[in-house]
């Protein structure tokens, strides 16, 4: 930062002319027009909010993670091991643009193409990043691989997961920071069975952050140097939070950098994490806590802090598992900008949370989604998509602001 001049008299003039500047151009300045913040929550209140989704393509197999991209279609991961291409104007292409099958483990439910994000050159380089469980043995599997050519994957990382089929994570996607976050599932099974989630010795029950644009030494990638357990002994570098059960659906909001995670408890709480970059390294409690209760006490330390979550609901009415989502950045319901959007599973009720003004969350059930929603997807314009697992569906989401009703009247709906 430079320093003030020490002329009372030019410092005054400065002062009066910033002053005037902000007054009659509050969104301009010498450097240019300042971009919007739209990481402030809207005024109008969650509980006007609604939601509904319109059916736009079916005949998808299972479908399971759904991706934009800059020239407006949308791929779309289906668990076996393909990846269909929609486009609002065309609709779902008969034939995938990339066939993965051969590689890909399906033996259990939860096996198989479970995410998939367009690098940030794709423009050019036309790379995707995907993530699966691989053949023979179950192996979690992050690669990256040109579109329309399977015979050229490169794998980058890996973690054994050999013993139970459940519990896989999946989710794949890249920072403002440039960097490429993946999540893991703390191993399968029950209660944590290898006590994974505060285990730093492993990938299980994590979120990694490496750096894919570089190599170094004997892995292709690196580990960026502001990771919070490259010098802590016996931590996995790659380590970017850590405690969670199964986050198989996370997303970025690109306003500010921060993670969303839908992490899908046992049997009790279904929880929704907000991840600030400045909380790098935050324990998000499992197999201490399931959201803020205790699940085993015997996992819990008094000397961790454990960052609660910021949303949370049981398993009563339906609910079984949260599908997290993301942050509405979109431009057709201005109402709901800065919104985070998740449902569930079972239920298909739909959540949105976001920060309150006065600190805090505020939360409210909004409607719900179709069928067994899966993802939920922004194409390049910030509008949202939801998949429906076995009906194989895509479904376009949309928002409605209804207003409270005045004098008795009734809102338009």
């Amino acid at each position: 930062m430079s320093r003030l001049p020490r002329r009372p008299a030019a410092l005054l003039a400065g002062l009066l002319s910033l002053v005037l500047t902000a007054l009659l151009a509050p969104s301009s300045s010498a450097a240019g027009t300042a971009a919007p913040d739209t990481s402030r929550a809207p005024a109008v209140p969650l509980t006007e909010l609604t939601v509904s989704a319109e059916r736009v393509a079916t005949g998808l197999r299972r479908p399971i993670a759904i991706t934009g991209l800059p020239d407006g279609r949308m791929l779309i991961a289906e668990k076996a091991g393909t990846v269909r291409a929609y486009h609002p104007g065309t609709g779902l292409a008969a034939e995938p643009v990339l066939d993965l099958t051969a590689r890909i483990d399906t033996s259990n439910n939860e096996r198989g193409l479970l995410g998939i994000t367009p690098a940030p050159d794709f423009t050019q380089s036309g790379t995707l990043y995907v993530a699966y469980t691989s053949l023979p043995a179950g192996e979690l599997t992050l690669a990256r691989v040109p579109i329309g050519a399977p015979d050229q994957v490169q794998v980058l990382l890996t973690q054994e997961h050999a013993e139970y089929g459940n519990h896989n994570g999946g989710q794949v996607a890249f920072g403002r920071d440039g960097y490429l976050y993946w999540s893991l599932g703390d191993g399968g099974h029950t209660n944590d069975p290898f006590k994974a989630g505060q285990n730093l010795g492993t990938l299980l029950g994590k979120i990694v952050r490496i750096d894919v644009n570089r190599t170094c030494g004997a892995r292709p990638y690196c580990v960026p140097s502001d990771n919070p357990f490259v010098r802590t002994r016996g931590a996995r570098p790659e380590i970017w939070v850590y405690g969670l059960r199964n986050p198989w659906r996370f997303s970025i909001d690109p306003a500010d950098n921060s993670l969303w995670i839908g992490d899908v408890g046992q049997g009790l709480i279904e929880e929704i994490n907000h991840i600030r970059p400045r909380q790098r390294g935050a324990n998000l409690g499992w197999s201490c806590r399931e959201g803020t209760p205790v699940f085993d006490p015997q996992q819990c330390r008094s000397n961790v802090r454990y960052t609660d979550p910021v949303f949370e609901y049981d398993h009563l009415n339906d609910n079984c598992s949260v599908t997290g989502g993301l942050v509405y950045r979109g431009s057709e319901t201005p109402a709901a900008v800065g919104t985070y959007i998740a449902s569930d599973y079972c239920s298909t009720r739909v959540f949105a949370v976001r920060p309150a003004p006065g600190g805090g969350y505020e939360s409210a059930a909004i409607g719900n989604f179709p069928t067994q929603p899966t993802a939920i997807g922004a194409d390049v314009h910030g509008e949202l998509y939801v998949l429906s697992d076995l009906p194989g569906w895509l479904n376009r989401v949309r928002f409605a602001h209804v207003p409270p009703a005045t004098d008795g009247a009734v809102p338009n709906r």
